[in-house]
């Protein structure tokens, strides 16, 4: 459980972040990480999303929650349903779907009729952190993650993931154990 003071840190931390002059741009005050109540009926360490809203709950006790702002998938491309995080990588590889390649050539092009997969950084979609979801052991293909386009924040533009501030994800993703439920309403 955090406790009140590990929360006014952390939400310290990543104000400070956003306030940086070393950034271009600054995410809404509504999407950046805050501490809200909740329904007390929802278990401690579960991951909620309200794609329409754009926020995503990490329930920290009955009734609390911090919670984030996140850009979701566009129409039709979004995830809904319950999910496991069954894996979570630090700088990860990314590599687009076929499904991706096939809608958007123009934009993933470099990636057809070939095994290249672009490498963890700064410059990589899924930023620096990604929580991967899976459903009955199998993986989905949708991540929670970083992104750089921290723009999209607050809108529906993705590909079906759930994009974050990397400082947000990054801090997520150290709150999140592998096996955390996840639920995408």
């Amino acid at each position: 459980m955090i406790t009140r003071r590990q929360f006014v840190a952390t939400a310290a931390a990543g104000t400070a972040l956003l306030a940086s002059p070393a950034l271009a741009f600054e995410v809404e005050p509504k999407f950046r990480p805050q501490a809200v109540r909740m329904k007390a009926d929802l278990a401690p360490g579960q991951i909620l999303i309200l794609p329409r809203a754009h926020f995503l709950y990490f329930v920290t006790e009955p009734g609390r929650a911090i919670r984030y702002g996140v850009g979701v998938g566009k129409a039709g491309l979004e995830f809904s349903g319950k999910a496991i995080i069954q894996v979570k990588k630090e700088w990860p590889t990314w590599r687009p779907t076929q499904e991706m390649i096939e809608r958007d050539p123009a934009h993933y092009g470099r990636f057809a009729n070939n095994d290249y997969v672009q490498p963890g950084g700064e410059s990589n979609p899924l930023g620096a952190r990604a929580l991967y979801l899976f459903q009955n052991g199998r993986d989905t293909f949708y991540r929670i993650h970083g992104t750089t386009e921290p723009a999209s924040i607050g809108h529906s533009v993705s590909n079906g993931c759930i994009r974050m501030i990397n400082e947000h994800v990054m801090d997520l993703y150290e709150r999140v154990p592998v096996g955390t439920p996840v639920t995408v309403l």
